[in-house]
């Protein structure tokens, strides 16, 4: 079989050299001085059919463990949710899967209403007036949430509680220095952070960001801590769980001015950490700050109803000083992923989800034969303590085709043996019995 993916031949180019009048594909090189081009051969391996290269490509897959192949309880940010069928025909059509951006309204009703859709379910489910047509992921939203309270503030210092997920609070961390922020952590007591004392520290930063459920898998006070942002004037924000919503409130009904947060767990697979999609939802008051751009619903010429493309803080678009992004697009085909999700669940399937979570976290917490690593209520995610360094347990558990968790030393000084457990609607008490007894033995 040939080894090439170019269907050109050699009669093919030679027609084509003929065709600019150059005589051989070197001399197309000829005016780049010798001293600086490469003559020698690449360190690369040989071309491969297109039948030896699946065949490699499968090999190499093959390697890898997924949910298919392991029981896995690992969580951390990415969850293993079910996806329906229907994800994936809807986003398999063609005036999706290739749409670019909607810049024309006349051509582009059906992408762009879809977006619309999209801001207004997560408006719902968060509590908020606005959202733009998603971001890039959970991070990046965090760190231009940051920007936007800095904005529409005279205060430059913002509180990171320390049990928001490292990646975010990372990613914040390397957007401050350009966007003229001063970052400041807070520590848990005991899985969660204590309102007074965020409170104290907030006294004159200019927002305080919170996770819920924390990154320790751990309920916060959420309520508390965003009345104690906004007694000392700073802009309250939650990172969020979307599949969280449909049990816990919305963290507009608590007072927070922004909520944002990764949407993977709504409409993507763990997909090995990504591409997913970030959620941006505000206050009303928060509207023109706002990065990427925002779907309206206006009427056409004929009265009718149409949707457009009705604010973009791009710095393509307007001046880069006043532009709250410099990201240039989106992740409109994911965000439609998670709209498909969430329509397709409903309310009802929504908090059935939560609530089938809840009861298998409950579960994990009376099977598993170690002690929790906090008292807190947890949602999907219960830490547990272990009797030797995580890792080693999670390292014995893999070898008896169990992934038990993630373990929080890597991210957390004195959390060697606490090992992050997390439970959805996919995993059963079956499995959560598995998990025991696979704990049981490698803990011993």
């Amino acid at each position: 079989m040939s080894g090439g993916y170019l269907s050109l031949t050699e009669a093919d180019r030679s027609e084509m050299l003929a065709a600019i009048g150059v005589e051989s594909i070197d001399a197309l090189f000829e005016q780049i001085p010798s001293g600086v081009r490469f003559d020698g051969e690449l360190d690369v391996p040989p071309a491969l059919s297109e039948l030896e290269l699946v065949n490699h490509m499968t090999e190499l897959a093959g390697r890898n463990a997924h949910n298919g192949v392991e029981l896995s309880f690992l969580g951390a940010g990415i969850y293993d949710h079910y996806v329906p069928a229907l994800v994936d025909v809807l986003l398999s059509r063609g005036e999706f899967l290739t749409a670019y951006t909607p810049y024309q309204p006349e051509m582009s009703q059906g992408v762009l209403q879809a977006i619309f859709e999209y801001q207004t379910v997560i408006c719902e489910l968060t509590g908020m007036d606005v959202s733009n047509a998603s971001g890039y992921d959970g991070t990046t939203v965090a760190a231009d949430a940051c920007f936007v309270a800095k904005h529409s503030s005279d205060r430059t210092k913002v509180v990171l509680a320390d049990t928001l997920n490292p990646q975010v609070r990372q990613v914040v961390k390397t957007y401050a220095p350009g966007f003229g922020l001063d970052v400041v952590e807070i520590p848990h007591r005991g899985g969660t952070i204590d309102p007074e004392e965020l409170g104290a520290a907030a006294s004159d930063a200019a927002a305080v960001f919170f996770q819920q459920p924390n990154f320790l898998g751990c309920l916060e006070p959420a309520p508390d801590l965003a009345e104690a942002a906004s007694e000392a004037g700073a802009h309250p924000i939650a990172h969020v769980d979307l599949m969280s919503l449909g049990v816990l409130e919305a963290p507009g009904e608590y007072g927070c001015a922004m909520a944002v947060g990764d949407g993977q767990s709504a409409g993507c697979p763990p997909l090995y950490g990504g591409p997913h999609y970030g959620f941006f939802a505000a206050r009303q008051d928060f509207v023109r700050r706002m990065p990427g751009r925002i779907v309206g619903e206006t009427v056409d010429a004929d009265g009718r109803r149409a949707y457009v493309l009705t604010l973009q803080t791009r710095e393509q678009h307007i001046r880069r000083e006043k532009a709250t992004s410099n990201i240039t697009t989106n992740q409109t085909l994911l965000a439609f992923a998670g709209l498909v999700t969430l329509s397709w669940l409903g309310p009802d399937g929504l908090r059935e989800v939560g609530e089938t979570c809840l009861a298998l976290s409950q579960y994990a917490r009376e099977r598993i034969p170690l002690e929790p690593a906090f008292e807190s209520a947890s949602f999907k995610e219960v830490a547990f303590r272990t009797p030797i360094p995580a890792r080693d347990v999670i390292a014995r558990a893999r070898e008896r085709g169990v992934h038990p968790g993630y373990a929080l030393g890597r991210d957390y000084e004195g959390m060697e043996d606490v090992l992050l457990v997390a439970v959805t609607e996919r995993r059963t008490p079956a499995d959560i019995d598995r998990l025991a007894e696979v704990l049981g033995e490698v803990c011993r």
